[in-house]
């Protein structure tokens, strides 16, 4: 199996260093490149693109959301993004810009390492505390979210899905069975054009699906 191949990005020498080391240890990883701030990170990625960026919030010259945005309109990766800020606006800003997945700092190196391989594998990886903020700060359907798409039924359930419920909770919460909701989940990731219930989540609650 290929090497998962990483750039770093944080202000931080020793975050820098802490993430380095965890992935030099695995056989599975190949750091390609640090970078102190988010020009820095798309320099590099420029001259050699990563498969991953690790991507921190808060940083000097570029933060860590111009760059996403940056990376993704030319192709140059994925982004998680691992952070200390959890403030709605900038997971909203940073979701709408292209990134995987977005992660607070307090995670294992095997936890950390688990949800790379799932960005570089295609599955958006959120803190399911940043998922129920989300959902209790988002009144009203986003724009850019086709609403129209989906019943009533449909759109309850995938709001419960932005709640953060599971397939039993939700079939608990409607009086329907939970081979129903699994029929329901698939058509409405069907009509999304979505392959997973994260990605659906973030669609609901940003109004942009992820790629």
């Amino acid at each position: 199996m290929e090497k998962i191949r990483v750039i770093i990005a944080d202000d931080s020498d020793f975050v820098r260093d802490g993430m380095k080391i965890i992935l030099d240890v695995d056989d599975g990883f190949e750091v390609i490149g640090c970078a102190s701030n988010g020009k820095e990170a798309c320099d590099i990625a420029e001259k050699d693109p990563p498969d991953v960026f690790l991507m921190d919030i808060q940083m000097p010259v570029m933060d860590g959301i111009e760059a996403t945005k940056f990376i993704t309109e030319h192709q140059l990766g994925k982004v998680l993004i691992l952070t200390t800020f959890d403030e709605d606006e900038l997971v909203q800003a940073a979701l709408r810009n292209g990134a995987k997945g977005y992660l607070i700092k307090n995670h294992t190196p095997e936890h950390l390492k688990q949800m790379i391989r799932s960005v570089y594998f295609g599955t958006g990886v959120i803190e399911e505390s940043i998922l129920e903020d989300l959902a209790k700060s988002t009144p009203t359907v986003p724009e850019g979210f086709a609403a129209e798409e989906f019943t009533a039924r449909e759109l309850e359930i995938i709001k419960a899905i932005a709640d953060g419920l599971s397939n039993e909770e939700i079939a608990e919460r409607y009086y329907l069975s939970k081979g129903t909701v699994k029929n329901y989940i698939t058509s409405i990731l069907s009509k999304a054009g979505l392959s997973h219930r994260t990605a659906l989540a973030v669609y609901y609650l940003t109004g942009k699906k992820p790629e």
